[in-house]
This record gives structure tokens, sequence and C-alpha cells, in this order.
């Protein structure tokens, strides 16, 4: 062989050597998406997760909106207003799952599921303590990507549905808590403080969002409150936010049942997404007042008290020992346009993000805090908490998002 053709040779093994870049290939962009929620119907439940006004925007940006007729009504928004914002009003919920994205303040059923094309992406709670296997197989098999509530966050590790609904839910369960009180209800006492009157007692299990607000409404009525937690860090923290004027003590038993002898309110309100550490049993709420009121706020995770069990908005009461127990899941839905407000803050800019992105995958590719949220990807199980529960085997979505 030549010398000139050695050379060559040598050039082009080297050339073929040399690591490349690859050109960079773009996906599609800004596409249109269909979006839909339906009319939960018998579930009780009165909240929406898209507003007249956020369908108005993500109509503005060439999205389709379809909204069954009625779902708005408990939030008092009408179909008309919804219609008047450019979303398609549909008479059956059979319609409504055919969009590509389908939305849901309560937990998807299975008979939900029947009606799915496959291939969409749901949003909605995940409820724990009543999913079931068939529920989750039945999404596997039409490929769905599936979003828990619970389980979203945002670009700062904070999960924006929970925190909201803390804020809110710590506001209102001292209201609920106040009615049970009241003669129409209860024992016929005012939740506060009356001059010459001794102050009623609230205890709260838990230190977090839930239990912060909760703790500011029932101190600005005038309520003694004592917080229980395991974290003395926590507690000192909540001391700082909330002043002097708040009892706090660890998990002792016999501090707990000291003060459930005597509190009018005792309030789960420990962390919404984690099964409660600290179990209240039977025996110490069977110690409590007559009439007193036990309000369970962490029911879907199995709830803080033996004797809890999950009630609902249109039934929301039951006594035991003596004692009454409200455990309603969604308690935020008493203040359905509020909280109708809030969630549409948070899907509107995601459902947004999800169009500009060109689709889930890629959004899910790009938001960290939103891929937390995924429990299903394209029919795979990804949660591990769900897995648990089920005994069904869990994969890890960042190996999964390699392969789509």
């Amino acid at each position: 062989m030549s010398q000139r053709k050695e050379e060559n040779v040598s050039v082009w093994t080297k050339e073929r050597l040399i690591p490349k870049e690859e050109l960079y290939k773009p996906g599609k962009r800004n596409i249109k998406l269909s979006i839909g929620f339906p009319n939960v119907g018998n579930v009780v439940e009165f909240r929406v997760p898209l507003t007249p006004q956020s369908v108005e925007v993500l109509v503005s940006q060439g999205h389709n909106v379809y909204i069954q007729q009625g779902a708005g009504k408990d939030a008092n928004y009408s179909d008309r207003a919804y219609a008047e914002s450019g979303a398609v009003i549909c008479q059956n919920a059979a319609e409504i799952f055919q969009c590509d994205i389908v939305l849901k303040m309560a937990p998807f059923t299975c008979d939900e599921t029947e009606l799915m094309k496959g291939n969409q992406l749901l949003f909605s709670p995940v409820y724990l303590s009543l999913i079931t296997a068939e529920f989750v197989r039945k999404l596997m098999r039409k490929k769905i990507t599936a979003i828990g509530f619970e389980y979203l966050k945002d670009e700062h590790g904070i999960s924006p549905i929970t925190q909201i609904s803390s804020e809110i839910i710590g506001n209102i369960s001292m209201v609920v808590a106040s009615e049970l009180l009241s003669s129409i209800n209860g024992k016929g006492v005012i939740l506060g403080e009356v001059t010459g009157v001794a102050p009623s007692e609230v205890v709260i299990l838990g230190s977090g969002m839930v239990a912060e607000q909760a703790a500011r409404t029932a101190m600005a009525l005038g309520a003694v409150v004592r917080v229980f937690d395991d974290s003395i860090y926590k507690l000192m923290n909540l001391k700082e936010r909330l002043g002097m004027h708040i009892s706090t003590s660890v998990y002792h038993p016999k501090a707990l049942r000291k003060a459930l002898k005597t509190a009018e309110v005792v309030l789960g309100a420990m962390p919404m997404n984690e099964v409660p550490g600290m179990i209240v049993p039977e025996e110490m709420v069977e110690g409590m007042k007559e009439n007193s009121v036990i309000i369970d706020l962490n029911i879907i995770q199995g709830g803080c008290f033996e004797t809890s069990r999950i009630t609902t908005l249109k039934n929301p009461t039951y006594k035991v020992h003596g004692v009454i127990h409200c455990c309603v899941p969604n308690l935020e839905s008493r203040v359905a346009r509020t909280a109708s407000i809030a969630a549409s803050n948070i899907f509107t800019p995601i459902l947004l993000g999800i169009g500009q992105s060109g689709g889930v995958t890629e959004y899910i590719k790009g938001n960290r805090g939103f891929c937390e949220g995924v429990y299903l990807l394209n029919g795979i199980l990804t949660n591990r908490d769900i897995a648990k529960t089920l005994s069904i085997s869990d994969n890890d979505i960042n190996l999964l998002l390699g392969a789509f």
C-alpha cells in the first residue's frame, strides 16, 4: 500500500473515532389539547378543577375544553358562564372521557375507566385508603398516564395542591368545630372566649400547615390551644410563628390523655401525604367529655383515631362514646368556590405548559416536581406508596422516561 493511501486510511480512522455532537431534533411544540372534566354526579364533591376564567385562557391558546352539563353548579359556576368562556358543554360523561386530558376533583372510579379511550392523561386525588388493584390494572391496560394531586410538586419542591388545601382546611375546620359545639348539634358552647366564662380548649395533633392555620383561627377566637407533635424542632418553629400563647407537647401518653379529657375539640392534622405516626387509641376517646368534637383531617391516610371512619358532606358526623366525630376527606368542598379558584390557579399553568412543551411526556421530563406527581406513566406503575398498598411491583420513572 502506498504511503499516501496509508495516510488517507489513518485520517479516515481518526475521524471515525472522534466523538461528534448529535444534531438536536426538535419535538412538536405548542400542540393543541382537548381538556375536559365531568360532573361528579352522586359523589359529594362540589369543587371544579377549572373556573370559567381559566377556560377562557386555555381556549385563547387554541385548546379545546369540554365540560359536562351541570359540573360547576355546586361551585356557583353556570353552564352559560363556561360556554361564554369558550367551553363545549357536553350532555354525558362519555364525551368527556374521550379528551386527551381529564381532570376530576374526586378520585376516578372503575366504571369511569371503561369510558376512557386510552393513552390519556388523568388528574385526580389518589386516596390511598380507597384505591384498588382492579382500578390501577384497568388504567394500566389502557396505557394511561395518571397524576395524583397529593404527590404533585412545583419547582420549589412544595406540593401546591396540598399546600393550598391545607390553608383552606385549617381555617374551615374551626368553623365546622364551632358549628358542632353549638346547641343545634352538640353541647351548646362557643368555640372561643367570653368575659367571665372559661375559654374552650382545642387540642391539635400535628404541627404542619393545616395545624398552623387551625391554631391561628382558634386562637383568634380566644380558645386555649395545645399542639402535639413528635418533633421538638417542629413544635419550636410553630411556637415561634404563632407566639407564646400556644401550648406544645410531644406525644407523651399521659400528657395527651390529660389534654383530651378537658378538650372541647380535638383535631387530627398530621401531614396529609403520610400515614399518621400517632394513632389515638379508643380508650382515650372514651375518656373525652360528652358531646366534645373530633375532626379527623387525616382520614384518607387511615385517620388519627381508632374510632375514625370516612364520612361525607351530606352525612358528616357520627358518635362514638358520646363524642361527635367528623371525618370528611374533602372538607374544603364546604367552600367550593374558593377551593375551585385555588385549584384552577394551579392547574391552568400546568395545562398551558403541557401544550407548549409538545405533550405530557416532554413536560414531565422538563419538570422534576411534576414528575413526582406521576403514579402511572403510559400504563406503568411508578409510585411506591401505591405499589406497597396494593402489593404490585413499581418501576423507576427516571429509567422509564429514557425509553419514551
